[in-house]
């Protein structure tokens, strides 16, 4: 957690690292599922000095986790995938579909 976050916040990292690992989640992908998803919230409510743009326009993480709940884990989105493939600079992936972004991101 950065240093300064909130006890709320410190206790809703620790929750989500938990429920990751008790579905099986590798504890290093738990950790990071959980400082991500942590560092969204913060930047949502004004609590961190940067945010990305689809931190602050993307739909809220427990808005997903609850779509998730109902629908069954669909993981992430076209737009977080595209994102992510961004990030790591994979060639081709303005031609890709959501399959095939999960596929060359190794997800």
């Amino acid at each position: 957690m950065p240093r300064g976050s909130s006890p709320k916040r410190e206790r809703q990292y620790e929750h989500i690292k938990e429920s990751a690992e008790q579905r099986g989640v590798p504890e290093k992908r738990a950790e990071e599922i959980a400082a991500r998803t942590v560092n969204k919230e913060r930047a949502r409510a004004g609590e961190s000095r940067t945010a990305s743009k689809e931190s602050l326009e993307d739909m809220s993480s427990s808005r997903r986790g609850g779509l998730h709940s109902h629908s069954g884990a669909q993981g992430p989105t076209y737009n977080q995938l595209y994102a992510e493939a961004r990030r790591r600079n994979v060639p081709g992936r303005s031609d890709m579909n959501k399959a095939q972004l999960k596929k060359a991101l190794g997800d």
